[in-house]
């Protein structure tokens, strides 16, 4: 009787239908954009060659937005003129010059002093922070040399390896160059999306298409595998809770999972050990542990039949170390290969596709927890947001970011402004709406690690607002995000 009294609200308290509602998951286009994909992989070439591209390919916009900026304009009298390399300023003359960023910092890890120093018997932990302000300091760079700068804007505005700017002074008399402003490319064009409408902000049970995000999922494979990513399996087939989560699921057009699907690798046995037997030539199949990729596996099975999903790697991932990183190879997944081409999607990490005409660009992480050792504070989301006004997703490879030695092209520039940019395995969920200078707009999305905070990221592809889903073993909440 309790079922026949409860509100119609009451999903779950409510009698069977004869005749259930057919639900139907939502369709889009979507195309995979091949900026990351290497072809050829060589490694006879320098480093060097990147930074020469990358001040090739941003240089004109900088100095686009330094010429509005400056041009005309005098200090303590004395008219500023531009100057076109780092090796012509001279001393006592005010003006602006354009080159790379270059952090001189004394704890960055450095190759060739770890190779001197083979005493140690294991390598030193990793530092959390590169920061020393006593001894840290800022270099401008391009072809023809280096120049020390220093100055408020130095220190106000937080600059890293590998950013292309342009900085107004003069030559001190020491030699370093005083900096009174700065300035960087900023968003790079767009085209708006073809979905995207000024409607306001819809509820979940409202028309509409959206594209889920998860990152650090983190399978292990063991018996007592996360509870929680079991709920989000049924979430995203329609198999949990009433009506209305089914309603919503079904506008679900796309999962895109952003890294590190995996768990870490687990310590091997100890040597010391006399049961563990070793095998002293050649491949040793007992170090292998096939059951966090069988885990992730049996997953995708369960998910592909019904929604399409993107894969990305991540650094705990199945694929190479140095950006970017390649798909999974799909026979690292035994059976949900077979959808690999319709609703399975192996992809790179960054990751760049245009879904339902909405531009989609998305790193698994690396870029920004390396970009936050190089400056004080933990505001990730604003790190994000320099990393598209620097117009530049990874600006610290390949300096402390492993790194492919490009020679034609450094495909980390952004030669286009997305409408969508996530960053996933971030420690919480943040996001707003970025504008540039010629009224670009970006939706910038911190996707946060799902084995910790049971998060699912949705975007809405027609508004391009932003929700956040949590999943918990007491309960599920939807927050929808300012």
């Amino acid at each position: 009787m309790a079922a026949a009294d409860a509100p119609e609200t009451d999903d779950l308290l409510r009698p069977p239908q004869s005749k259930p509602e057919a639900l139907h998951r939502l369709a889009t286009e979507h195309k995979i954009i091949a900026t990351y994909t290497l072809n050829e992989r060589t490694y006879q070439q320098q480093f060097s060659d990147i930074y020469f591209l990358r001040l090739a390919k941003l240089k004109g916009a900088v100095e686009e937005i330094a010429q509005d900026a400056w041009d005309g304009i005098s200090i303590a009298g004395e008219k500023v003129k531009k100057v076109d390399r780092v090796l012509d300023v001279r001393q006592g003359e005010v003006c602006w010059v354009t080159g790379t960023v270059y952090m001189d910092m004394p704890l960055k890890p450095n190759i060739l002093e770890d190779i001197s120093k083979d005493h140690w018997l294991a390598a030193p932990p990793a530092r959390e922070k590169y920061v020393d302000p006593a001894n840290d300091q800022t270099m401008l760079e391009d072809e023809s040399g280096r120049i020390k700068l220093i100055g408020g804007p130095t220190v106000t505005e937080p600059l890293v390896t590998g950013c292309v700017v342009a900085v107004l002074g003069s030559e001190a008399a020491d030699g370093s160059f005083e900096v009174v402003d700065l300035v960087y490319p900023d968003l790079a064009p767009q085209s708006p999306p073809k979905r995207a409408g000024k409607s306001k902000r819809r509820g979940p049970s409202d028309e509409g298409r959206y594209v889920a995000i998860v990152s650090g999922l983190k399978i292990s494979g063991e018996l007592h595998e996360s509870l929680e990513t079991h709920l989000l399996v049924e979430y995203l087939l329609g198999e949990l809770t009433g009506v209305q989560d089914q309603q919503s699921a079904s506008k679900i057009t796309r999962l895109i999972l952003a890294g590190n699907s995996l768990s870490d690798a687990a310590p091997l046995a100890s040597y010391d050990d006399p049961k563990t037997k070793t095998k002293k030539y050649g491949y040793d199949s007992s170090a292998y542990n096939p059951l966090p990729i069988t885990a992730l596996d049996n997953l995708l099975c369960s998910l592909l039949p019904s929604i399409s999903v993107d894969i990305m790697p991540g650094d705990t991932d199945p694929a190479n170390v140095s950006l970017p990183q390649q798909p999974i190879h799909p026979t690292m997944f035994a059976n949900a290969k077979a959808y690999l081409g319709s609703t399975l999607n192996c992809v790179t990490n960054p990751y760049h596709s245009e879904i339902d005409g909405v531009e989609f660009v998305g790193t698994s992480g690396q870029t920004i927890d390396d970009i936050y050792k190089y400056v004080e504070g933990d505001d990730r989301l604003g790190m994000i947001e320099r990393t598209l006004r620097w117009r530049h997703i990874a600006p610290t490879c390949p300096d402390t970011l492993w790194s492919y030695p490009f020679q034609n092209t450094d495909p980390f520039v952004l030669e286009r402004c997305p409408h969508v940019y996530f960053v996933g395995n971030q420690p919480r969920f943040e996001t707003k709406v970025v504008k540039g200078r010629g009224g670009e707009t970006c939706r910038i999305v911190a996707v946060p690690r799902f084995a910790e905070t049971g998060e699912v990221v949705l975007v809405d592809l027609e508004t391009l607002d932003c929700e956040v889903m949590k999943i918990s073993v007491e309960g599920m909440e939807r927050v929808v995000a300012e």
